[in-house]
């Protein structure tokens, strides 16, 4: 995927040669930040920031680089400070941003933020070495007592992972924790100094295609029901039902029922108008593109653009939508600045 992406983009290179500027076309470069290269965020970000190169550059002055971060609490510091002007955030930060509660109770509510698009779902792989999950679902984290990897710090995964595992009751403060990114966690399962970890992520998620690979029946994806799903939840009407078609990992010929929750395209709010309108435009008009890119793509489309987004909309997204034809969601319509 990584050799297709860089292919990609060194014909993006070629195609938009150094622009001019002019009155109408003066050159803006933006900076797209994504999470670690072992998920789902990096390769989709650098597809999205191809498609500005390609479609727009040349022809808008518009650029766009995509960077990899620990995350989405790394990438709301990075917008709040300017270093970057679009993201890929989890929904729960999203929320969190909105109301200032959570990992951002401290800072506050971030007024710079808007929503674009509904990307794809971030679902949670709940893996566990098979001699400590009897039950095969997340109870058996209650009774766990290895090492567990609970994501890089300061990551999106980090807090969301908290934030499931206390609602569930568990204390994991009592666990040897680490604090690693999907690859080097995986990596420590296989080399059985890790026991545990999740991955959020798009599934079909590379690192998991990997840890079933080697590991075998020697690791387990959890399950959860719906039970363990309201609990993990804790009432914040974020996660939702998701289940993992047998045959998507290694080994893994079983459905997996899991939970996941919305990840989605934010943009700062003094974006120009025009500028979010054609990004999302060209969005839209190439999810083949994107789909080929990575799979977790491949369920996005106009039907579902602004389902579960936590941000008020960028009037630059509404206004395609608008165009599309759809209607603005209430608590959603762009508010007046």
């Amino acid at each position: 995927m990584l050799k297709t992406l860089t292919r990609v983009a060194a014909v993006a290179v070629a195609m938009s040669a150094p622009f001019a500027a002019t009155a109408q076309n003066t050159p803006r470069a933006y900076v797209l930040t994504t999470a670690g290269t072992g998920g789902t965020y990096y390769p989709v970000g650098v597809a999205l920031a191809t498609l500005a190169k390609i479609h727009l550059q040349n022809s808008q002055g518009m650029d766009m680089s995509a960077i990899s971060s620990a995350g989405s609490g790394e990438n709301v510091v990075l917008m709040r400070d300017n270093q970057a002007q679009f993201a890929i955030l989890q929904g729960l930060f999203g929320a969190w941003a909105r109301n200032g509660t959570g990992a951002l109770e401290e800072a506050g509510p971030q007024e710079n933020l808007r929503s674009i698009a509904l990307l794809w779902p971030n679902v949670e792989h709940y893996v566990l070495r098979t001699s400590m999950a009897p039950t095969g679902t997340v109870a058996d984290l209650q009774e766990f007592s290895g090492t567990f990897s609970l994501g890089a710090r300061n990551s999106g995964n980090e807090f969301s992972n908290k934030f499931m595992l206390e609602n569930f009751g568990i204390d994991w403060t009592q666990w040897n924790q680490v604090y690693q990114g999907f690859g080097p966690s995986v990596d420590g399962m296989i080399n059985s100094t890790i026991d545990g970890t999740i991955i959020g992520s798009g599934v079909g998620v590379s690192t998991m295609t990997q840890v079933a690979a080697q590991m075998g029946d020697d690791v387990t994806l959890l399950n959860i029901t719906d039970e363990q799903m309201a609990a993990m939840d804790g009432g914040a009407g974020l996660y939702f039902r998701f289940t993992i078609p047998g045959g998507t990992y290694p080994g893994i010929d079983a459905d997996t029922q899991t939970i996941a929750q919305p990840n989605f395209l934010a943009v700062n709010a003094d974006v120009p108008e025009e500028d979010v309108y054609l990004f999302t435009r060209t969005i839209y008009e190439n999810l083949a593109f994107l789909c080929n890119i990575h799979r977790a793509t491949c369920d996005m489309s106009l039907d579902n653009a602004m389902s579960g987004l936590p941000l008020t909309l960028h009037p630059g997204a509404a206004r395609y939508y608008e165009e599309a034809g759809l209607t603005i969601p209430a608590n959603i319509a762009p508010v007046a600045e």
